[in-house]
Parts: C-alpha cells; structure tokens; sequence
C-alpha cells in the first residue's frame, strides 16, 4: 500500500515545462512505469487526491504571466482566457480603440500578429494547449470504465475542458466548420498520444478535430449526469450541453443545436432590465450565468494590479489602461441601430458623453479639485463601453477581481432562436427572440423579418449587441462568412479598413516553436503569410 502511495503522488508531481504547442507535451508518465492496473489501484485508493488536478482546469483560464519564461519578460496580455476573448473581439468590426502603445491588444486589430513567430498566436497557443495538458493528465489517470462517481465527474470536467480548448484551436487556425471540413486545422493530443507521436503529429483536419470534439462532449454529458458542483467555476452537466450546443451551431446541425441550447439553460435565467441598467457582468452569482470564471482578490491577475480583463476593458476602474489609455468602444453603425428603448443602449455612452445607466453626478476630490465622472476616468470619445462594472460595483475601484463570464443563458437562448429559424420552424425561431428582446431588454421589440436567413442575420445582430466584449465577434464573422467592415466608422485610421468574408488575414499561423519541434508541420503546412491590410 505504500509503494501505490508514493506512485499516486509521483503521477501528481510529474511536470514538465511546456514550451509551445503538443509537440513539447509529457503525455504519460516518464518511463511509462504506470500500467491499466496500476493506474486503478491509485485512483481507488484517494481519488479527492486528483482534486487539485481539477482545480488545475479553472486556475488555468485565469493563469498569470504565462508566456514570461518563453518571452522573457510579462507582457501586459499576458492573463488568461478574458485576453484571449479580446484578441477575438478586437479582430472582429465591433470593438475600436485607440491607436496607442498602451493599447495591448491593437495588433490583433491590426492583424500584424499574423505570423509564425508572433507572440501573440504563441500565447494563444499555449493558452489552450497548456490547458488540454491539465486535461489530459487527468484523463490518463481515471479509466474511461470507473464507476466511482468522483472520479466520472472528474473525468466529465476533463473531457469537456479538452472539447473547450479544441473548440476555440480549431476556429483561431482555421475557417468555420461548414465548407472547410477537409482543411487543416491543429494537431490532436490525447491522453494516449507517445511522445514520439508529438513530435511527428500533422495538422488534424476540421473533421477530425469537431469528431474528438463531439465524442469528449456526449462522454462528458453522460459522466456528469447528477454531478453537483460547488461553484459555478465548475463545468457540470448544463456547461457540457452549453459546449454542445456550440459546436452544433456551428456545424449548422440545428435540431441537435436547438436541444443542447435548451438543456444548458435548464436552472438559469437572462439578467432582468433593471439589472442591466447599470455597469453589470461582473459576479458569476448572476442567475444569467452559467458558468464563469470565480476571480479572487488574492489571485496574481488581481495582484499585478492592471494586468487582468477590467484593466483593459472596464471604463469605471480605479485602475486601468481603460478608458483614459486605451478604452474599448463600440462600432458605432451597430450603435446607432440600437432602439433607444432598449436597455442596452445605454451599455456604451452617447455624443454627449452620457449614458443613462451611469450614475452621472458622481464626484471625487483628489488634491483639493473636485472632479467629475467623464473628467476623472478619462472619457474622451463617444461610444465608449460601460457595460462593464467595477469590482463590487463601486466606481474608481482600483481592485480588479471581477468575474468573468464564460457562457450565460442569454447565448443559450439566442442559438435557440437561430438553430430552431434554421432547422426549418422560422416562427419558433422568431417567438424565441422576440420574447428574449421584449422581456429582458427592449419592450417595445419585434422582430423584423419572417424568413430563415433574416432571423439567423437579426440573431447575429443581437449577439453582437448582447455578447460584446466577451469574445464571441470574430467566430461569429467566420461562422457565418460575413465581411469585416470597418470604414466611415469609428475605427481609427490604422485599422480603418474593410475585409472580404473569410479573408486570409483572419487566420493566425501555427506558432514558430511548434514549426521547429514537429516534424510534421513546416512552412507549406502552415497557413498562408498575408500581408498586413492596408487603410
């Protein structure tokens, strides 16, 4: 009994520094000394002992300072999962801002961090690699067959962090799903892939990676049948579904979207309209969300003080780049289609600098000067966001331990309305939007259109007003093969430019350090090099 002890923690403490991509990954222990029965043994004896594994899955969305070793320095991006969603948004139409070296993200505006050796798509790669890692080490360790039911909920939450990460590689590397199933995308690792496997492991096509992705989802489905979570970090039965309704959508498999969407909201509700009256989206208590990251005041992206999402993104912080540095805006053509009945108008400031969702006579007095609101945070530009509250809802809060969203019922809801119009019920589709808009943000809402294709483009229209700011604009363009526009608007001259649909330049290269350590990918199995567009 003690040797299987010391073996179950030496399975624990078995790490490696992962460089780049799955080429560099210890994919089962050294020496490979761990047998069927052997690996049993130790799951039987103290399967809690893999909690720590688990809690891996959720600190790793929020991971600071990642990339330092590899960079030699922290870049400012450098927090996880919410930089991730910004690099997304900011490569999409609806997310201006400034043209300024503080603004951490304008390169992937810019789309200059299209290249093999950008820091960037390096980042982003070993965001969801590292975290595959985690989910792989765990999946190593609990038998497919366990019937303890810890260790099903723990291996559930690993499949469906793994389908996560596979969800967003295969978007970043390549085109959408539908009409691009043949092309390559990303190399698939496993909890069974040798490393000499790694370091010889050519791009899996898009089928391939959505086939893993959807066998690890309806694992997990089934794994995390009657599995309560403690917190809302946590991936349970409802985040799974969520997981799936995604990848249906955007595999236009409507009927089974629909059905997943619907399993997901089971249990939730859409933030009301008076909660959305104010600076909001910050505390993953909300009934809205479904699953969120839970952000304490004591965690290292908190701790640096600005390196973290209300930094970047939060226009009422007390410490930030955002908005005197570099705020986030929105597009302002989406703007101006906004119904002034509509709560979510007021999500961004006007003209006049105003919004009727901030409390506007707020003052502060710093050296004897009193200051008001737009003075002190450093308005200077219409449509600036205040969607986003600060850390408990106190203005100039200069504490960023804000909650990240991860999925809320309110997407649920809106691929229930495209994937029901879709799947051919265009009624049910158009009741499900309507009695979204016309009781959680604009009573005086009705959908326009009637016909399929219309309520798919008016849903596209209410995501980007709904999701803004949480990373889903860039998918969206690709899914639906829509142009990036960006002319005549408020998009400073550097990235005021528009784009076909599916343009070359929305695909990031596979990172220079996984050219260099798999055999299998080199220049001319990379995505093509585009020059940088030009204004």
């Amino acid at each position: 009994m003690k040797k299987i002890n010391n073996l179950f923690y030496i399975l624990l403490s078995v790490t490696f520094m992962f460089f780049i991509g799955c080429s560099d990954l210890e994919l089962e222990p050294e020496g490979s000394i761990f047998t069927e029965k052997q690996k049993e043994e130790l799951t039987k004896i103290a399967p809690e002992r893999l909690q720590a594994e688990v809690n891996g899955l959720y600190s790793g969305l929020i991971k600071y300072a990642s990339i330092s070793d590899w960079y030699g320095s922290t870049r400012h991006y450098d927090f996880g999962y919410a930089a991730a969603g910004l690099m997304f948004d900011a490569s999409g139409q609806d997310m201006p801002s400034e043209n300024s070296g503080y603004n951490w993200f304008r390169n992937s505006m810019r789309y200059t961090d299209r290249t093999a050796p950008s820091e960037i798509t390096y980042f982003l790669w070993n965001l969801f690699y590292s975290h595959m890692k985690t989910a792989n080490d765990i999946l190593f360790t609990i038998p497919s067959d366990t019937s303890e039911p810890l260790l099903k909920a723990y291996r559930g939450q690993a499949l469906a962090s793994r389908a996560f990460d596979y969800l967003h590689l295969v978007q970043i590397y390549q085109f959408t799903y539908k009409g691009h199933e043949s092309a390559p995308a990303v190399p698939i690792v496993t909890e069974e892939t040798t490393p000499e496997q790694a370091a010889n492991n050519p791009r899996a096509t898009v089928q391939q990676v959505y086939d893993l992705i959807m066998k690890d989802l309806d694992e997990a489905i089934n794994l995390l049948e009657g599995f309560n979570r403690t917190g809302k970090e946590m991936i349970n039965q409802n985040v799974a579904y969520g997981l799936r309704a995604r990848a249906n959508l955007n595999m236009e498999k409507w009927t089974e979207a629909a059905a997943d969407a619907e399993k997901a909201m089971t249990g939730f509700t859409p933030y009301t309209i008076q909660q959305v009256s104010k600076p909001s989206f910050n505390n993953i208590n909300a009934t809205s969300w479904i699953w969120g990251s839970d952000v304490s005041e004591t965690n290292d992206i908190v701790t640096s003080g600005i390196l973290n999402f209300p930094s970047m993104i939060c226009s009422l912080t007390g410490n930030g780049y955002s908005p005197g540095y570099a705020g986030r805006y929105i597009n302002q053509d989406l703007w101006e289609k906004i119904p002034t009945t509509d709560v979510r108008k007021g999500w961004w400031i006007d003209e006049e600098m105003q919004s009727p969702n901030v409390d506007m006579t707020w003052t502060i007095t710093y050296n004897n000067e009193e200051y008001g609101i737009i003075d002190w945070f450093g308005w200077n530009e219409p449509y600036l966001n205040v969607k986003f509250g600060p850390y408990q809802d106190q203005y100039n809060n200069p504490t960023n331990a804000c909650d990240l969203p991860l999925m809320r019922v309110e997407e649920m809801i809106l691929i229930r309305a495209e994937a029901l119009a879709m799947g051919g019920n265009p009624s049910s589709g158009k009741q499900v939007l309507e009695n979204f808009v016309k009781t959680y943000r604009n009573p005086s809402y009705v959908c326009p259109v009637n016909d399929a294709k219309g309520i798919q483009d008016e849903v596209w229209m209410q995501r980007r007003i709904e999701l803004w700011g949480e990373g889903f604009s860039l998918f969206d363009v690709k899914r639906l093969k829509k142009p990036i526009l960006r002319k005549g608007i408020n998009y400073p001259a550097p990235f005021s430019y528009d784009l076909p649909a599916e343009a070359p330049i929305l695909l990031w290269l596979l990172p220079e350090d996984e050219i260099n350590t798999n055999e299998a990918i080199d220049e001319t199995t990379n995505n093509p090099i585009i020059s940088v567009p030009s204004v």
